[in-house]
């Protein structure tokens, strides 16, 4: 896992479409990352309304972003190319970008855990906390990184 922090370290850009492939998760200490990608930068901070759950993108009300749309379950094939999974290779989820660009995150029982919002680097939990970052790489996919209260989200 922490082979993957200079990596995040390294990314700038606005955040690409995602990659079709399975994506690690790790744990991040926020007060260690550069400023662009916490929640301190203005386009990843949760008081920004774009980023807030209650936006339209966002919405947990949204069918676009809700476990009960096939899109979004865990019985859905598809869902099985975007696999997210921890250092020691254990699946804790998977993930899935709606029409809207809204990046969710859910775990193996289809439990919507975070989202990520279009044009920002940032994860927000279901009440709109701010929960980690995603780091890209050009064409190759992508990794998670969470905060440890986030993170637990996916074995509750």
């Amino acid at each position: 896992m922490r082979s993957l922090f200079p990596f995040l370290l390294c990314l700038t850009g606005a955040p690409a479409a995602p990659a079709l492939a399975d994506a690690p998760i790790f744990v991040i200490d926020q007060t260690r990352l550069a400023f662009d990608l916490g929640p301190g930068a203005p386009a990843n901070s949760p008081a920004r309304q774009a980023n807030s759950p209650n936006a339209a993108a966002n919405s947990a009300a949204s069918a676009a972003n809700s476990s009960a749309s096939y899109a979004n379950s865990p019985d859905n094939p598809a869902n099985g190319r975007r696999v997210i999974f921890t250092g020691d290779g254990e699946v804790v989820g998977y993930y899935v970008e709606n029409g809207a660009g809204t990046l969710n995150l859910f775990d193996r029982a289809g439990r919507r855990i975070a989202y990520r919002p279009r044009g920002t680097k940032s994860l927000f939990s279901a009440s709109g906390q701010w929960c980690g970052t995603l780091a890209q790489s050009q064409g190759q996919g992508f990794a998670f990184g969470v905060t440890r209260s986030c993170g637990a989200r996916f074995f509750d």
